[in-house]
């Protein structure tokens, strides 16, 4: 079964599975607070997500990319806020190439998970 890292990589990576998410949905993704995707729109302006009526969040792929590589620096590799800045300032697309190579790592372990899981069964 995929983490909720992994549920906005489709098979096909080129292929986009909604133009729009909620801040509910997102959080989901990455198990995470929506007050702390909120937080981290203010300390990140690289989030911008589309307001609707009422001022609900609509995030994109674009979004959901640039919450990834900031999930990775923060959550994962535990950096702090300022670090994760400047790191992404000084060079994005090797924070972003980090971010997906996480992403797959991730992957890769819940499939083989799975099939221990399988293999245990047989067992």
């Amino acid at each position: 079964m995929p983490s909720k890292y992994e549920t906005i990589m489709p098979l096909n990576p080129n292929k986009v599975l909604k133009t729009y998410y909620s801040i509910g949905e997102v959080a989901d993704m990455f198990d995470v607070t929506e007050s702390l995707l909120r937080f981290w729109e203010k300390e990140f302006p690289s989030i911008q997500p589309r307001k609707g009526g009422r001022n609900v969040r609509q995030y994109t792929q674009d979004d959901i990319e640039e919450i990834r590589i900031i999930h990775n620096m923060v959550k994962v590799r535990g950096m702090k806020l300022a670090a994760a800045r400047e790191a992404i300032a000084k060079n994005r697309a090797h924070e972003d190439s980090n971010a997906q190579l996480m992403a797959r790592l991730l992957a890769i372990r819940a499939e083989l998970v799975s099939i221990k899981r399988e293999l245990d069964g047989i067992a």
